[in-house]
């Protein structure tokens, strides 16, 4: 049977992978970040919830966030990828120097941290998404589309660029 693998799948590959970003993760250290990921999602603390309800659905200066994104070998609470800006809920269990360091690697990977507590989101949600909305301003975008991957059906690429896309492939 002579069927063609991804290597980039393959449990014997070296360490190098993470979408191509030097971020050094093996396979297996991605699908665990991934299933993390994934659970974290389907049980978010209470601000995060709160929060979320704010930013899903492009609510936020019409921008896309996502929930729960691994990037490199941590996950990002919220994350708009068009503007490489991570919003961070921070509870009582965070360690300030852990996160610093790690703020500072993403930094050096062109992403940008904004951190706010637990108790800022349940008491003061409009100074949370004012503090979040102002540090979309203070970054660029990262590319032209409103999304990273556009779809011909949604948003993204208009059906003559969409057209024209097919075709040239």
């Amino acid at each position: 049977m002579n069927r063609s693998i991804d290597k980039g799948q393959r449990r014997e590959t070296p360490p190098l992978q993470g979408r191509g970003k030097g971020w050094g993760l093996s396979v297996d250290q991605l699908a665990e970040l991934h299933r993390r990921a994934a659970e974290m999602r389907r049980n978010p603390t209470e601000p995060e919830r709160r929060l979320w309800r704010h930013l899903s659905n492009d609510q936020l200066n019409g921008r896309n966030f996502r929930r729960q994104s691994v990037i490199g070998w941590s996950i990002a609470d919220f994350l708009c990828p068009q503007r490489a800006l991570i919003v961070e809920v921070d509870g009582d269990t965070h360690d300030e120097a852990k996160d610093r360091l790690r703020d500072d690697v993403l930094a050096s990977r062109g992403f940008k941290v904004v951190r706010v507590t637990n108790d800022d989101v349940i008491k003061n949600m409009d100074g949370v998404l004012t503090l979040i909305s102002g540090a979309l301003t203070t970054v660029p975008d990262r590319w032209n589309n409103s999304h990273a991957n556009p779809s011909p059906e949604g948003k993204g690429l208009s059906a003559t660029a969409a057209q024209t896309q097919v075709l040239t492939r």
